[in-house]
């Protein structure tokens, strides 16, 4: 991440970062407003071998920690994220295309489960990957966008380094 930004390709990449924010947290709202219009609670309902549907409510953050922390503190929490990776882009070189989209999944889902919490007061879970003897934590679009985008910020900065390293032989 290192290198000047200049202004003029900053400016050119805040409006596809705002429609794919924009489209990512319509996308995951709208999702949770039929989970929760339509799913029952704490019901299985399966999809395929290993993928059910579990509507359940999160009162923390990823695994439910922090669950006693007051909402305005999980609120807070969740926009310094924000902020935070909202700066590291603004950081980051315009041609880091993979790194961009990488940190515009991040913020989607962060706003996402921002706007549950602030709503409701917990996050809408609902995608369950199981088997008759084990099961991991529930989860949501919003959450898949947050680890998707780290994801792709660690794959560019593999290809980054790969890059330089062959710059250098």
């Amino acid at each position: 991440m290192t290198g000047t930004v200049s202004s003029g390709s900053m400016l050119s990449r805040i409006g596809p970062m705002l429609a794919l924010v924009g489209s990512a947290v319509g996308l995951d709202q709208a999702i949770k407003w039929l989970v929760e219009a339509r799913l029952p609670f704490h019901e299985i309902v399966p999809v395929v071998p290993m993928l059910s549907l579990y509507r359940t409510w999160n009162e923390g953050i990823a695994f439910s920690l922090l669950k006693g922390m007051p909402d305005t503190g999980l609120l807070a929490l969740t926009v310094l994220v924000v902020v935070f990776v909202l700066y590291l882009w603004w950081r980051n070189p315009a041609g880091r295309i993979i790194a961009h989209l990488g940190y515009a999944l991040i913020i989607s889902g962060a706003i996402g489960n921002l706007i549950d919490r602030a709503v409701y007061g917990h996050v809408v879970d609902y995608i369950l990957f199981h088997t008759e003897t084990w099961s991991f934590a529930v989860f949501n679009l919003a959450d898949s966008f947050i680890t998707c985008g780290a994801g792709l910020i660690v794959l560019d900065e593999v290809i980054a380094t790969i890059k330089d390293r062959k710059k250098h032989d």
